[in-house]
């Protein structure tokens, strides 16, 4: 095989998927933020707590796993670039209103957690987030009562039990709507 037939050249990609060039900045500032993990896990004490781990451990492990990543997509990039991408997917412009909705959902979940507590400001996230979803994927039903329902039932439904499990079990604190510690 000469070098000509193992080399890729940027003709054989599909014209949507990014240059080799770009491919490469994109691995770089992967390595980067793994870097800036780095940095300040070095800044987090590490006496070993319970189970000989200490609270540097995570960002150690996120910073090792992230550089593993980051330096695997620069050896791609500059190897052939990502040959076995699939075409993009999806609109070709951004879907502003669903950015507002998701958004939204964050911004007052942040802003109402402790007025609301966790489940009810973890259930509005969620309904919101939804919404903005089902409305850039074009769903008819999104605005009709009956979605908006389910959707409130399933955020009740996935945040209770998150509450629960980290005030009940594990007994961290999170804001809730009663001092009961049950809602």
């Amino acid at each position: 095989m000469n070098s000509s037939e193992s080399s890729f050249s940027p003709n054989d990609a599909p014209s949507t998927i990014p240059g080799a060039r770009l491919q490469t900045v994109v691995g770089a500032g992967g390595l980067l933020v793994a870097a800036g993990l780095a940095v300040g896990a070095v800044g987090i004490p590490g006496d070993a707590g319970y189970g000989g781990v200490g609270p540097n451990f995570l960002p150690w492990v996120c910073a090792l796993v992230l550089a593993l990543c980051g330096g695997w997509l620069v050896w791609e990039a500059r190897n052939g670039g990502y040959r076995a991408m699939a075409e993009p997917t999806g609109s070709a412009k951004a879907d502003w209103s669903a950015a507002v909705w998701v958004s939204a959902g964050l911004l007052l979940n942040a802003a109402l957690i402790t007025t609301l507590g966790f489940i009810l400001s973890c259930t509005l996230c969620y309904v919101l987030a939804v919404q903005g979803l089902r409305r850039a994927a074009g769903q008819a039903q999104a605005s009709q009562p009956r979605t908006w329902g389910v959707d409130v039932f399933t955020g009740l439904c996935i945040s209770s039990p998150v509450f629960w499990i980290f005030t009940q079990f594990l007994a961290i604190n999170l804001p809730g709507l009663t001092g009961t510690g049950w809602l």
